[in-house]
């Protein structure tokens, strides 16, 4: 397999037949394992109103797996940046890199993660619901996280505490008071602003895989070397469901398409089993969906999955990848990581 980084990319899964504290508990279970394992980084998605998913708040959820963990990295992926004051933010990863030096990254991104409605609530504001003044919204936060602002600067007086905090070139040895700051995307757009600012990228291959090599490419052109990262560092999280049978992967990665299908139609509920999924009275229409929405995944057996990751990675040339592996049931998906961990060769399984 190819020498680069693999991490895991979770949004606790809360399925059918289970609650939100039992999605947790897995969540937990597998950030240990993980560490264990390998993997060099485990984050979390910010997600609202939406029953199957219960990582509604990174840095609460963060906070918890650092307890539970020593050594892998962790962070957002990420913190959706419009639905929060930047002061806000700063100060909650300034404190979770106080109590964990070095093992915290910050992710930020600019769409919702939630439905328009569900991003008034949050942001109590219809003015604050457009992603246009994104950049304002960063600059703010990485002056809070640095410490630095431009002369002048309404805020330059303000101080995030716990803090400073400042961007770190992934991989390298740095201080470990500073903690990265990462731009993820779906779109051209953030690549080329990740690249213009210096920043790391991490790219949403599992729901927006067309767009993957394409921006990817703009995020190399438009680099900018930064004063915390000198060539550009581009990670990718890709869907990927593993089993001991290529049917039984089949049949997971059928229930998970049918929860993105519910979801996409706007019908969002917790995370179908794979008993529903075969159920399911499944129109001409939605099976062309299936079709569609899984072209860009990695699923099957260990040789399938160990194929088709190898090859994801020689198309896009990442520096880094992350699987997210969202499939039902506890155990299913902790056999999942751990397939692609030992195929990956990762030192602990």
């Amino acid at each position: 397999m190819p020498d680069i980084p693999l991490s895991v990319l979770d949004v606790a899964p809360v399925g059918t037949g289970y609650s939100a504290t039992e999605a947790l508990r897995t969540t937990t279970e597998l950030a240990k394992r993980a560490e264990r394992w390998g993997f060099r980084r485990f984050w979390v998605a910010e997600h609202h109103n939406m029953p199957g998913i219960a990582s509604s708040s990174p840095p609460v959820l963060l906070a918890h797996l650092a307890a539970h963990t020593s050594t892998i990295r962790l962070g957002s992926g990420g913190v959706m940046l419009p639905n929060h004051a930047p002061l806000v933010v700063a100060e909650q990863f300034g404190t979770l890199q106080a109590l964990h030096p070095g093992r915290i990254d910050i992710g930020l991104g600019r769409a919702p993660g939630t439905d328009q409605t569900t991003a008034r609530a949050l942001r109590r504001s219809a003015d604050a619901l457009s992603a246009d003044d994104f950049p304002q919204q960063l600059g703010e936060l990485i002056g809070f996280l640095t410490g630095s602002f431009s002369d002048g600067h309404p805020y330059g007086r303000i101080h995030a505490v716990p803090g400073p905090v400042s961007g770190v070139e992934p991989g390298g040895e740095r201080d470990a008071s500073r903690a990265p700051v990462w731009l993820l995307g779906s779109s051209g757009y953030s690549a080329q602003l990740a690249g213009i600012l210096g920043l790391p990228f991490a790219f949403a291959h599992h729901f927006s895989g067309q767009h993957t090599v394409p921006a990817l490419a703009l995020y190399r052109e438009h680099f900018q070397p930064s004063e915390d990262l000198k060539e550009p560092y581009a990670m990718i999280a890709a869907g990927v469901i593993a089993a001991d049978t290529a049917e039984e992967a089949g049949r997971l990665g059928l229930a998970q398409a049918l929860g993105m299908m519910r979801l996409r139609s706007g019908r969002p509920g917790l995370q179908p089993s794979p008993e529903e999924a075969v159920a399911y009275p499944w129109t001409p229409a939605e099976r062309e969906f299936v079709e569609s929405y899984q072209r860009q995944h990695v699923i099957g057996d260990a040789a399938g999955v160990r194929r088709g990751l190898a090859e994801l990675v020689a198309r896009t040339q990442v520096d880094e990848l992350m699987v997210i592996s969202n499939v039902h049931g506890h155990d299913a998906r902790l056999r999942s990581y751990e397939i692609i961990a030992r195929e990956w060769g990762l030192p602990g399984v």
